[in-house]
């Protein structure tokens, strides 16, 4: 079998997103690890995979206009990349099309062929069409996501959501002061810039390999130091971190508690807790014991001075990251979630000590998941006071949407 092409990367990546239920960084980082392409074609088969997911909507609109009847699976799939290559990313046509009709199936290559030259033709004319779309289609969203956003936003705020999430995100780290100081990182390290609003974060423009594989850093974005700021974990304290991996949050509570005291990192995935076994080793974290545990079915004898529920969530504040997540959400998901992340923090509040902190944060704008659930905590536990509570809406203040509530154990 010859070698895959950016390209044909990016096809056989949306072709599996499709007949899976895996998500989209996992697949395209499988494809990567067996594949040996050089580093500008694995940054294009990224760019091919996520640009088409990001603008799906839009795409298939365009494929409607162009071509009457029903397509496929994989033809719509070629399509959708060659329509991305001319309108989005403007690569000559004759480089587009030549290349995605090349990746086709003999019997496919006629009605690829055509359909990209008459795409190349009526170039302005759809270009118009998409600009009087509603928002939903000319913005690549689920329409009930756009509908939500709307009532919970108003319209404007709502597009703009939108718009922040298609742009690609960029490559945050969190400097690992227990292997390092910010000065000596940033002096070996001279392409990372520093953040103004947070001295612990910089930002790079290519991935940091050199730094990360030496645990100088964390690819991780300043927007998840809310949770752990409401926690304010201590030196020598007792502290659960009850949803770890793959380990960012933890990584920085071991920092603030400089290395001492105990921290138990638990997860229910198994493949995810060994992820984050990794990371604390190459994080140089010596406090952290890692377990795999379900809190809601298991039970544990533990007490801790502060524990960090980070629920699972629908993840609606990281979806510039998590580019095919608004593809599978549906509308029942929001309530569910929220009775997922309830009983959690049932299963957890009673291994919180006297005088104990309890922190419930999620990466979702959704006050379902948010608002609704501190409420709901206060309202069932009175021992518990709600002290603060605090939200990063994403396109405001810049970094990933979040929300964390602390509450403190009076009894």
């Amino acid at each position: 079998m010859p070698p895959m092409s950016a390209r044909s990367l990016a096809s056989a990546a949306l072709q599996e997103w499709q007949t899976s239920e895996r998500f989209a960084d996992s697949i395209i980082q499988d494809l990567l690890e067996r594949n040996a392409l050089s580093s500008p074609d694995r940054a294009f088969a990224r760019e091919l995979f996520y640009g088409v997911l990001r603008n799906l909507s839009l795409l298939d609109f365009w494929i409607d206009i162009l071509r009457d009847g029903k397509l496929d699976a994989g033809s719509r799939d070629l399509l959708r990349l060659g329509l991305y290559q001319l309108f989005i990313l403007r690569t000559p046509g004759h480089a587009a099309i030549y290349e995605t009709v090349h990746l086709a199936h003999t019997r496919q290559r006629g009605l690829i062929n055509a359909v990209l030259r008459a795409a190349q033709r009526q170039h302005h004319s759809l270009g118009e069409k998409a600009a009087d779309a509603t928002p939903a289609v000319r913005l690549s969203h689920p329409e009930f996501l756009v509908e939500r956003w709307t009532k919970q936003f108003g319209s404007e705020t709502a597009i703009d959501l939108c718009q922040w999430n298609n742009r690609p995100a960029p490559i945050y780290a969190r400097i690992n002061e227990l292997k390092t100081s910010r000065r000596d990182f940033l002096e070996q390290f001279s392409d990372a810039r520093p953040l103004p609003s947070d001295e612990e974060f910089v930002e790079f423009d290519h991935l940091p390999r050199e730094a990360l594989e030496g645990g100088f850093c964390y690819i991780q974005d300043p927007g998840t130091g809310l949770a752990v700021r409401l926690l304010d974990p201590q030196p020598d304290e007792t502290i659960l971190d009850a949803c770890a991996a793959p380990g960012g949050k933890t990584g920085l509570i071991a920092q603030r508690m400089q290395n001492h005291g105990t921290i138990r990192a638990s997860d229910r995935d198994a493949a995810r807790l060994e992820r984050l076994t990794e990371n604390m080793r190459n994080l140089g974290v010596t406090i952290a014991s890692t377990s795999q545990h379900d809190w809601i079915t298991g039970d544990d004898d533990q007490r801790f001075d502060r524990i960090l529920l980070d629920a699972p969530c629908s993840n609606t504040g990281v979806m510039r990251r998590r580019i095919d997540v608004r593809w599978r959400l549906q509308p029942a998901d929001f309530p569910r979630m929220q009775r997922q992340q309830i009983a959690l923090a049932h299963a957890l509040i009673p291994s919180l000590k006297p005088g104990g902190v309890f922190v419930y944060s999620t990466c979702s704008l959704e006050p379902e998941e948010n608002e609704e659930v501190a409420a709901q905590i206060a309202a069932e536990f009175p021992a518990l006071q709600l002290i603060e509570q605090a939200a990063i809406t994403p396109f405001r203040e810049g970094f990933d949407g979040a929300f964390a509530a602390r509450f403190e154990n009076v009894r």
